[in-house]
């Protein structure tokens, strides 16, 4: 078995969904995870909230680090789960039964996670 990192975002991470609405995606969200555990293929997750985020980029060689996330940027990562799965294809699988799907223009992104291969 592979792990998986499945990223969800959000196209628009300007928009604010009521707070009724939120409890409705957190348990939609607690199920989709909780039918990938059940399968004991649920590894760890994480949800990213708006507030707090830093950038954290390069001027002149030196780092500097800003405030963010910008109104400028289009989308926003809303979290991410690690999955178990026996290939890519069951990956992307359970990133399509994703409740966060059922915002136009959100996605989830599927990255296989690098093996500890010695390099550091």
């Amino acid at each position: 078995m592979e792990e998986y990192a499945l990223i969800m975002r959000h196209e628009d991470g300007a928009k604010i969904a009521s707070p009724e609405q939120m409890q409705v995606w957190m348990k939609q969200t607690m199920d989709w995870i909780g039918g990938i555990a059940a399968q004991n293929k649920f590894v760890s997750g994480t949800g990213l909230p708006f507030d707090g985020a830093r950038v954290v980029t390069t001027k002149n060689s030196k780092p500097v680090v800003t405030n963010g996330p910008f109104g400028d940027i289009k989308e926003t990562i809303g979290g991410l789960i690690i999955v178990k799965a026996g290939s890519f294809d069951e990956a992307v699988e359970f990133a399509k039964g994703c409740p966060v799907l059922q915002g136009e223009g959100n996605s989830l992104e599927v990255r296989k996670i690098a093996k500890d291969d010695g390099i550091h």
